[in-house]
């Protein structure tokens, strides 16, 4: 009997999920037909209900936030998952500030004139239907959907166990206020199953959807890319490098491995490995070491950089090259030159984040070109790999693949294309 009510249970899942599928396909053919207007008006509309809604979000957010101190998580967890007036309202801003933003469907790519007098135009237009899963933060419940809809897309979303009251009140506030200014039905749905299996089902649903994103650990993103029947953009470890350069100003070194790695630690954009050259580490190693120290950093590190830190530092295992900490824990290691640093980099980095700190044009030029990471940068923070600080004004995520979306990603890479292409009687014979 118990197996019986086990295979009715996945019976229900899939059939469940299934229906929210061609339901997002009806959906997704609506939203492209919208406006920026209308968008843009449904978008506000979304806004002022979950205002409306903020009390109930915030019971079905104390439910979240009680089993997760009974099911012992950490606080940080705990803080990451609650949600109060404030957190809501910002949540709030943060949708209106989509409803701003230019709308990149319709835009022309490109466009160009053949010589047999044919005319081609290149669009973006929706990708259609995207699944997005996610685990504990509620808000990506709200960011994920209107970056979506923004785009025409319909989106089917998977949160984490530990947020599914939050996440089930919130999508619910957000189609509610979307239907009232024209929202399509079914535009914006959330799995209400917790159960691995929902995950297994989303990812075979490559009849219904389009796209999906998985935001979260390693594992995870693993397993859906085991799965996954359609594209999967993936945003892997963030192991970030800063390389300190024999011809580098020193202070400015100073301030970007402090700023990198212990403004906020917890990061995907977060340093996780320093590298110096040898020519430099016997004057930057003892000055960075203290500084590191001051802001309760702990150190692993080779023996050359031990031996010239000044400070006491753990030794570092070849694992710690290839870890994302996501702490205050920092890898450092002495390297020949550039050269050198380059190929450390390609070989344990994950394509994230990775910095030259130096003054000389032809190495940050040498640098630049040899990193194979979504983004590179001379003489800047890792921690400004960020969607709005790149002037994006939103973000979905940060990929760390090569095809069609690469570094973070917003509105531009929701979007697919198509082209257009007008005549007067052309054939080909």
């Amino acid at each position: 009997m118990y197996e019986n009510q086990n295979l009715n249970m996945s019976i229900d899942i899939k059939e469940t999920i299934e229906r929210m599928g061609a339901d997002a396909l009806i959906a997704s053919r609506h939203l492209a037909d919208l406006s920026s207007e209308q968008k843009n008006k449904i978008l506000l509309s979304m806004a002022d209900q979950l205002l409306s809604d903020c009390d109930i979000i915030i019971e079905a957010n104390k439910i979240d936030v009680s089993d997760a101190k009974n099911n012992g998580l950490t606080n940080a967890m705990i803080d990451r998952l609650g949600l109060n007036r404030s957190r809501i309202e910002a949540m709030a801003d943060g949708i209106k500030q989509v409803s701003s933003l230019d709308d990149p469907v319709g835009q022309v790519m490109d466009d160009w004139k053949r010589p047999n007098g044919m005319s081609i135009r290149q669009i973006r237009v929706p990708i259609g239907v995207i699944g997005i899963i996610f685990e504990s933060r509620p808000n990506v419940t709200s960011d994920a959907a209107v970056l979506c809809l923004k785009t025409g897309n319909a989106t089917i979303l998977r949160g984490g166990k530990e947020s599914i009251n939050s996440n089930l009140a919130i999508a619910k506030s957000l189609q509610k206020g979307g239907e009232r200014a024209g929202l399509p039905e079914h535009s914006i749905q959330l799995i209400p199953f917790t159960d691995r299996e929902s995950v297994k089902h989303l990812a075979e649903m490559d009849q219904f959807l389009d796209l999906i994103i998985p935001r979260g650990g390693a594992g995870l993103i693993e397993a859906v890319v085991s799965m996954a029947r359609m594209p999967v953009i993936k945003h892997y470890d963030g192991i970030c490098h800063t390389y300190i350069d024999s011809d580098c100003d020193i202070k400015m070194a100073r301030d970007i491995v402090v700023d990198a790695k212990t403004q906020k630690p917890s990061v995907c954009n977060a340093l996780e490995t320093l590298l110096v050259s040898e020519s430099v580490a016997k004057e930057f190693l003892p000055l960075i070491g203290r500084d590191l120290i001051e802001k309760g950093v702990e150190i692993r590190a080779d023996q050359q950089s031990s031996d010239l830190l000044g400070i006491d530092s753990v030794p570092a295992s070849n694992e710690d090259w290839r870890t994302e900490y996501l702490d205050l824990i920092l890898s450092v290691k002495v390297v020949s030159d550039i050269n050198d640093a380059i190929d450390h980099i390609n070989e344990y980095g994950s394509h994230h984040s990775d910095c030259i700190v130096t003054d000389s044009r032809e190495n940050a030029d040498l640098f630049m070109k040899k990193i194979d990471s979504a983004t590179v940068f001379w003489n800047v923070s890792t921690r400004f790999s960020d969607g709005e600080e790149f002037g994006f004004g939103a973000e979905i995520g940060i990929s760390t693949d090569k095809l069609h979306a690469r570094g973070p990603m917003a509105l531009r890479e929701l979007t697919s294309y198509k082209y257009l292409i007008t005549g007067n009687g052309q054939t080909k014979s």
